[in-house]
């Protein structure tokens, strides 16, 4: 795996991976690390001119990537996938384009798993901030109404989370809680952040990294996407499957009978023993 520094140590907890490989600053070092391992193919999801370069000048026979982009002219496999007609999830064409090569390639629910973690503590997640990658978010207010109604569940934590440039809504949080809730401020590592998911019994958020965490340990999900279709679930759904997916549309002018709906839902998967998938 080639993966950016924020990745590199939660890639190489995986045990279905062999070797990690930072995508680095130093062009030409990273160039020579690949080159190293003589990789026979490489399988690009999303691809630009530096990477193409990269993989190009590293050596690798085939290359394989979307047939999008002016950078597609460094690889010497490319699949059209027209992925603007938003047919499939992502996830879906990236296995698409793997199994190009690799028509084995597969995988079930969950893709990460923890030792000792099948067991589940009486956590409910909200996780208010999306990074400016979100079309589709409740308002804060929201956030803190649903809360509170889990909080009235006996022997629920309820738990808020933030990422690295949250600060903002982070002390909006603090200044707007009246019940029982635990602020965790400072963010995790991705790999616990993995490990303290996959022990929760659900994970509320809008359409963002840790909503793909959280799917990765197949922990249920409750979340919230832009209307269009490029930002909708169509496109966007998490890898958990698909009776842990909870999936709401969100006009920016929603009203209170959207939060109704999704406050009836939290609470019937807080307290229902099996989910079953709201699409």
């Amino acid at each position: 795996m080639l993966v950016s520094e924020v990745n590199y140590e939660l890639a190489n907890s995986f045990p279905f991976i062999d070797f990690v490989i930072l995508y680095g600053a130093n062009f030409l070092a990273t160039a020579r690390e690949i080159r190293r391992e003589h990789p026979d193919l490489s399988v690009s999801c999303y691809i630009d001119n530096r990477l193409g370069a990269l993989l190009l000048i590293a050596g690798i026979p085939t290359r394989v990537a979307p047939a999008t982009k002016i950078a597609q002219v460094f690889f010497n496999r490319c699949l059209n996938q027209r992925r603007s007609r938003v047919e499939k999830q992502e996830w879906q064409y990236n296995i698409e384009l793997a199994n190009s090569v690799l028509p084995s390639l597969s995988f079930k629910p969950p893709l990460v798993s923890f030792p000792g973690h099948q067991t589940k503590n009486n956590r409910v997640i909200f996780h208010p901030g999306s990074g400016g990658s979100s079309e589709g978010n409740l308002r804060l207010v929201d956030y803190l109404r649903l809360a509170r109604k889990a909080a009235t569940i006996p022997s629920l934590e309820v738990v808020f989370t933030f990422g690295p440039n949250d600060r903002l809504l982070l002390e909006k949080v603090q200044s707007g809680i009246d019940f029982p809730a635990t602020i965790i401020a400072e963010p995790m590592k991705l790999i616990d952040f993995c490990k303290f998911i996959s022990r929760s019994l659900l994970f509320v958020s809008t359409s963002t990294g840790p909503m793909h965490l959280a799917g990765s340990v197949n922990t249920p999900t409750l979340s919230f996407f832009g209307a269009s279709l490029f930002a909708s679930n169509k496109r966007w759904s998490p890898i958990n499957e698909l009776a842990y997916q909870s999936n709401f549309l969100i006009e920016p002018d929603y009203d209170s009978e959207l939060i109704d709906r999704i406050e009836r839902r939290l609470i019937q998967l807080l307290t229902s023993p099996k989910p079953t998938g709201v699409r």
